[in-house]
């Protein structure tokens, strides 16, 4: 062989090495599917051919955290009728993807159809024309969680708008019980007999409930937003006594506060803000049932928070019920090693802690002045920085100022613990946009 040829020969061999190079390059960056988190109910989602090729980041744009087993779906759970959860969002997207939980049934769930719509305005079970689209699960319209766990859906390719409501439909034909769900949703949402899955008018969905069944978080492609803040705690959080169907929830206020800051131009990060209050949420403490409803913060943080996609920021406002339903007085101490694990949980994953002061009950009847000493010191503690990255004073901003102890009169919603809508605005007020910024502190 000559030396010409030689050299034609090695610049052919080049020519291929950068060809295929560049080939698998290609096809690693342009993978856009949901690898971020699994379906705990089997293998990873498949990526279906058909997933949209939009760019953003997947973000949290609704979220509500499973409490617990149905009362009287016990033997039946929801078969043979679609259940109809509507569900608001916080920012908007290109493609979405939901959550499915089984946590609280007792056998293995099948979801034999289900999909995803836009609402045609509020307080309705009827699409939007044209809005209308099947969800998948590894590319199968059946699906079968197993009791006690839960599954995330394919990615269906629907434009939607942030402050939409969404609903999200499924069925189920055989028995499944009991449901597990979220009460206390202050969002209507609807069942009916049969498979109604493909439904627009939302007219065979007869009844009517203040709860979400099954349904667990909505995630959106999005490219308004780069990460997710999610909310935690009881419920303060949750919004009870809020006006139903209005998203007058602190979390809710927060994230229009943030929104609208970004359109004004404010340097700010963008964000969307998620809901994972449950009512009667302690730090330590369980519920009772088998599996444990109402799991305590401690154990349900990586469910409900480091397991959700693209999270920065978790606000804590948790601890009141820890004082309340605990026989004779608390132990402040157990209460803020309890917080303090939180952070930790946090800050191992590169999540930044804004935490909450504990508000004023003083006019509860079960209230004493030792649970009062209680509340002082863990917000003592709270206050000089020794227990999360920043504070948000909760207590100072809603309590009577001529009563310390108790709840303004203007922010209270009547029972002496629950702030009104005013009150929960007042809260999202009083969160300080520039916590957004910066990442975790070095070291508690």
């Amino acid at each position: 062989m000559t030396r010409r040829h030689g050299y034609a020969l090695l610049a052919a061999i080049i020519a291929v090495i950068v060809a295929m190079s560049t080939a698998i390059y290609i096809g690693v960056a342009a993978d856009t599917g949901t690898r971020d988190r699994t379906a705990l109910s089997g293998p990873r989602p498949a990526r279906p051919s058909a997933a949209p090729a939009s760019t953003g980041v997947w973000v949290g744009t609704w979220s509500a955290s499973p409490v617990g087993a149905e009362p009287g779906t016990q033997a039946e759970g929801m078969t043979g009728r679609s259940v109809r959860n509507v569900v608001h969002a916080a920012v908007g997207g290109t493609s979405a993807r939901v959550t499915l939980s089984n946590l609280y049934g007792r056998t293995a769930l099948t979801i034999t159809h289900a999909s995803i719509a836009l609402a045609a305005g509020t307080e309705t079970a009827a699409a939007r024309a044209g809005t209308l689209r099947p969800l998948t699960f590894a590319g199968n319209s059946t699906v079968v969680i197993a009791a006690g766990r839960q599954v995330l859906s394919d990615a269906a390719a629907l434009a939607l708008p942030a402050g939409s409501d969404v609903l999200v439909t499924t069925y189920s034909p055989s028995l499944s019980g009991p449901v597990t769900y979220h009460p206390t949703a202050r969002q209507t949402s609807y069942a009916g007999e049969g498979d109604l899955t493909e439904d627009e008018t939302g007219t065979p969905y007869t009844e009517q409930v203040d709860h979400w069944r099954y349904l667990t978080a909505l995630d959106v492609l999005s490219g308004e937003a780069d990460g997710t803040v999610v909310a935690f705690g009881d419920s303060l959080t949750d919004g009870k006594n809020s006006t139903a169907n209005a998203n007058a929830r602190w979390p809710d206020h927060l994230n229009r506060r943030l929104r609208t800051a970004l359109v004004a131009g404010q340097d700010l990060p963008r964000y969307s803000v998620v809901n994972a209050g449950i009512g009667g949420n302690r730090v330590l403490s369980d519920a009772r049932g088998r599996p444990l409803e109402n799991q305590a913060g401690i154990r349900r943080f990586r469910r409900d928070v480091l397991d959700r996609p693209n999270v920065r920021i978790v606000v804590i406002d948790l601890g009141i019920n820890d004082l309340l339903r605990t026989p004779g007085t608390a132990d402040p101490q157990k209460i803020l090693t309890g917080l303090r694990d939180l952070v930790r949980q946090a800050h191992a994953r590169g999540i930044k802690v804004v935490g909450a002061t504990l508000m004023p009950v003083g006019k509860r009847t079960t209230w004493t002045e030792a649970r009062e000493d209680v509340r002082q010191t863990i917000n003592a503690q709270i206050r000089s920085g020794r227990v999360y990255d920043a504070v948000i004073d909760f207590d100072k901003a809603l309590m009577d100022p001529y009563d310390p102890r108790a709840l303004r009169a203007m922010y209270d919603s009547g029972d002496r613990l629950h702030p009104n809508d005013r009150g929960y605005e007042r809260m999202a007020d009083t969160f300080d946009l520039a916590y957004l910024k910066g990442s975790t502190a070095a070291r508690l």
